[in-house]
Parts: C-alpha cells; sequence; structure tokens
C-alpha cells in the first residue's frame, strides 16, 4: 500500500476527554489537509468536529463506554441512538468481554442487537478487545458481531493492548467466512498500537492472504492517532 492507499482507510483518531477546542480545530485542520477515510471522537467533541471537519470525511464517535464498555444493553442503546442523532456517520462500541466460560452469551447477543438497532443506517463498528481474549473468544465473538449485523469488527481500543498478527489473521479469516457463508460483505478495522508503516504493511499482507478484496476503505480500516505523523 502507498501512502494514498493508507490514508484512504484511516480512521483518524483524537480520544481525549481532556481535549480543548483548539486541539480539536488542529485535528480537524490535519484531517481537512490530507482526507482520511473517517476521524474518530468522544461523542462529547462531535458537534464542534462536524463543524470544522470537510464534507467527505466520515464522522466516526465512540459510544456505550470506552475503553471499558457498558454491561447494559439499554446504555448502549441510548448512547449509540444519541450518537447518530446528533450526527455521527459511524459509531465504534465496545463489547466488553467478560472472564467466564459462557462470553459470549445472551446477554452479549442483546447488546450487540441495541448497537445495530440503535446505529440504524450509520456504520456500526464492534470492538472486540482481541487482547484480553484466547482464539476461541475472538472467533465466537466475531461470528456472534458479524450475524448481528456489525458492519465491522475492530481488533481492540489500544488501552488494554495492541493489535496482534495473530487477530489480524483472524478477524479477516471470520471475514472471509461470513461472506462465504452468508453472502454479505463485512469489513475489519485493526486498531491499538499501530504507528508505523511498517505495522500497516505487516498486518495488511496478513489480511490479503485471507481475502484480498477486503482491502478497501469500504470494508477496510486502520485506527490510529499517531500513524498519520509519521506517512506525511
Amino acid at each position: 500500500m502507498d501512502t494514498r492507499d493508507i490514508i484512504d482507510c484511516l480512521d483518524f483518531t483524537l480520544l481525549d476527554h481532556d481535549a480543548s477546542v483548539d486541539e480539536l480545530v488542529s485535528f480537524c485542520s490535519q484531517a481537512n489537509s490530507v482526507n482520511p477515510a473517517a476521524v474518530c471522537v468522544f461523542s462529547e467533541h462531535l458537534e464542534i468536529v462536524r463543524k470544522h471537519l470537510n464534507e467527505g470525511i466520515a464522522l466516526a464517535v465512540v459510544a456505550g463506554g470506552f475503553p471499558v464498555g457498558s454491561s447494559s444493553p439499554e446504555e448502549i442503546e441510548i448512547a449509540v441512538r444519541t450518537a447518530v442523532e446528533s450526527g455521527a456517520d459511524e459509531v465504534d462500541v465496545v463489547l466488553e468481554p467478560r472472564e467466564s466460560e459462557d462470553f459470549p452469551d445472551e446477554n452479549d447477543l442483546k447488546k450487540l442487537i441495541a448497537m445495530r438497532e440503535a446505529a440504524g443506517k450509520a456504520v456500526l463498528k464492534v470492538i472486540i478487545e482481541a487482547p484480553l481474549l484466547a482464539e476461541r473468544e475472538m472467533r465466537s465473538v466475531a461470528r456472534m458481531a458479524l450475524a448481528a449485523g456489525a458492519d465491522f469488527i475492530k481488533t481492540c481500543t489500544g488501552k488494554r493492548g495492541s493489535c496482534s498478527d495473530e487477530a489480524a489473521d483472524i478477524f479477516a479469516y471470520e471475514i472471509m467466512r461470513h461472506e462465504l457463508t452468508f453472502k454479505e460483505k463485512r469489513g475489519v478495522k485493526l486498531s491499538g498500537g499501530i504507528r508505523t508503516r511498517e505495522d500497516v504493511e505487516r498486518l495488511t499482507e496478513l489480511v490479503n492472504a485471507r481475502d484480498d478484496s477486503i482491502i478497501a476503505s469500504s470494508r477496510f480500516r486502520i485506527g490510529a492517532s499517531s500513524l498519520l505523523n509519521e506517512l506525511i
């Protein structure tokens, strides 16, 4: 991937509750200068970011708790619906993992259904927190999220571990499997500790090895806050 290809798939991120107006405006200015696929911020910053962001750049917000996801389907539904009604094009939501043999269970499915219904036509990216999960759990949650209607499955928040090669490979496989089984094209977002071009190239090769049709902004995103500085 060349620099333009990477930026076209980039979710440029500023997740800081204490970010000042000047910092948010500067963040938008940087995004406007390169046109990433999306910017990603906290819900409380949505209004000011929308005001300063160029048309054509999707505005994504995290909702329902971050980096720790809400345990309540009702709280998640309210948070996601509020974000979408306030103008979010995309919503990133954590499905909080649990240390339990029954994870994921019916209550986790309820959360996923609440996310999907509340998101409506907005793009829904479900954050799975792969660094906290074993392979079986990663696959189970990925399949449940895709079956519930997630547009993207996202590797992690980056706050409790980084995106591993294993997670990138597993998620790409599950996207491919879902398409073969249900004829639905879904996407993967790689996020967490991705800071260099070398990180992107290594992870992208793993996704390509599973299914090279995934690599497009409609189905492939890279979540990062500092990657853009290296690229430009």
